[in-house]
């Protein structure tokens, strides 16, 4: 049978699914993850899906429908929402959901016991079967229990869970009541029992669990030394996001770290201890591509959260991307990686073609919304925000998925395309006015963080912008354009889509595509054509 194309976000437009945990039971890959509102003021604020795939063809994604509803959870509805979860099969043959619970903004998702459900299917239904509970009954609450991460290490279950900042590699941390004040009110933990802990009440945590799936058996301790400063991970420390994964006789710990855009693995030859930095897996912007630093980066960044995982043969990264102009509308997208022979992995850059077979055929059309870069010159780093600020982003009218605010300077990157015999490149734009521009009504938590320093807005053309409109194409972002797609727009009706076309010649191969914007008129962009 042919398979179809498959293209980044790998899900439907309109789902969003971040925080993706994927996994393989029996034929198909599931993928298990938080699951954001489509222009949504928090996050994670429906209830739980599951996709599910053959591994014979990931093109192929099937809903799974609602999964389990955050209404089961007791915590409900004084916690609201479901955070990013994790599933595992169990020694009884059945499925183990693991989550945490938080409100508006995150607001608690520090504070309160794992969440454990179970299934006798791994796409359910749910039913809520306790919390991680310590030996004589009571919720396991050592240490900060968020982000949960379950493994069957060979019939043994493992747990990994935390968070980290910074406080407590700072000297004067036991006398500045600064600090303890911050982590009292995120932790929902007396000064006392925060200075209890001999090691740091924060850092990646793991424990071993009873076959009942619930009760500790192996008490929790740190997996890595809270404080980096002199380790291998001094330069990307653990933040959340936790994930393991086995390789051959190897554990990999996946994670996100404090640059709060990439996912990094540690190796180590325990699931519990001495772990070593590994690197960079993939960063929601490309930075650190070819020395790409975060203020070159080719993205709205922010939180970052996923796992690897060996389907078919061939290894993969999951992760996700903002759209939006928001950390709370956040799309799953996957790469293909290699495990060297070393056990290193090379950094992989984020693409439009991800679980394809290969690069995309450049014939028919393409929503312009599979982007993978996206960016005016100086894109902001999200974090726990909506901005206001005008920039370049995909966003949405009700069933209409389109990239917005495209400024003067603003390039839009598509890779990659298989190209044979191009010869005609189209755009279906409009110009953006009030009527056709995406609003966002909902409660306001802005972030302004020194957008409005238009030097830095200038992007990737060096000329002023005139009343002449059109896209520069080019097939590297520094290389010499190889064509001009003009765009005017006659008609009266500003919700009203326009097609054009250019006639070019395009060289036969395996190629990027940008498309760099000129013109004093914001612009909106829907399609492209070959």
């Amino acid at each position: 049978m042919k398979k179809n194309q498959v293209f980044n976000p790998y899900l439907p437009l309109n789902e969003y699914i971040p925080d993706g945990e994927p996994h393989v039971f029996g034929d198909r890959v599931y993928i298990f993850g938080s699951h954001d509102k489509e222009g949504g003021y928090t996050f994670c604020m429906l209830d739980y899906v599951t996709y599910s795939a053959p591994v014979t063809d990931l093109s192929d994604w099937r809903y799974e429908g609602v999964i389990y509803k955050a209404s089961e959870d007791p915590q409900y509805p004084k916690l609201k929402y479901m955070y990013a979860p994790d599933v595992v099969e169990g020694n009884d043959g059945r499925y183990y959901l693991y989550y945490s619970m938080a409100g508006d903004y995150g607001v608690g998702g520090y504070v309160g016991p794992i969440s454990v459900a179970v299934a006798d299917s791994p796409v359910g239904p749910y039913e809520f079967l306790g919390f991680v509970r310590n030996k004589d009954g009571s919720p396991m609450e050592k240490y900060v229990c968020f982000d949960p991460a379950v493994m069957n290490d060979n019939g043994v279950i493992r747990l990994y869970y935390g968070t980290q900042y910074g406080f407590e590699e700072e000297p004067d941390f036991p006398e500045n009541e600064s600090y303890i004040k911050s982590e009292m009110e995120m932790f929902g933990k007396t000064k006392e029992e925060i200075l209890s802990y001999p090691d740091s009440i924060m850092g990646p945590i793991t424990a071993v669990l009873e076959d009942d799936m619930l009760t500790i058996k192996e008490e929790p301790k740190h997996l890595i030394p809270y404080k980096v400063k002199g380790t291998s991970f001094e330069t990307h420390p653990f933040f959340e996001a936790s994930s393991m994964r086995k390789v051959g006789e190897k554990y990999y710990f996946i994670y996100s770290s404090w640059q709060n855009h990439e996912l990094c693995y540690a190796v180590s030859d325990y699931p519990d201890k001495d772990f070593t930095f590994g690197g960079s897996i993939v960063s929601n912007g490309d930075v650190g591509i070819a020395g790409r630093t975060i203020n070159e980066k080719l993205n709205m960044t922010g939180t970052t959260h996923g796992s690897i995982i060996e389907i078919n043969g061939q290894w993969y990264v999951f992760y996700h991307r903002l759209t939006h102009k928001s950390d709370y509308s956040r799309q799953s997208c996957a790469e293909k990686i290699e495990i060297k022979p070393d056990g290193s992995i090379d950094q992989v850059e984020i693409t439009s073609c991800g679980l394809n077979d290969g690069p995309l055929k450049a014939i028919g059309t393409y929503p312009a919304v599979i982007a993978c870069n996206i960016t005016n010159g100086y894109m902001p780093h999200g974090c726990n925000s909506i901005y206001a600020t005008s920039f370049p982003n995909v966003t949405n009218l009700g069933d209409d998925r389109f990239i917005g605010e495209i400024c003067h300077g603003t390039l839009i990157g598509f890779k990659y395309f298989d190209m044979k015999n191009v010869n005609s490149l189209g755009v279906e734009f409009r110009f953006e006015t009030e009527e056709n521009k995406a609003i966002y009504e909902g409660p306001v938590r802005l972030d302004e963080r020194k957008m409005d320093d238009e030097k830095k807005m200038k992007g990737y053309v060096d000329s002023e912008p005139t009343n002449e409109c059109f896209f520069d194409v080019k097939l590297s972002i520094d290389g010499e354009s190889v064509g001009r797609i003009w765009i005017n727009a006659d008609s009266k009706d500003t919700m009203q889509w326009i097609k054009t076309a250019s006639q070019l010649s395009l060289p036969d191969g395996v190629h990027p595509l940008y498309l760099i914007y000129h013109g004093d008129k914001k612009v909106q962009l829907r399609n492209i054509s070959f």
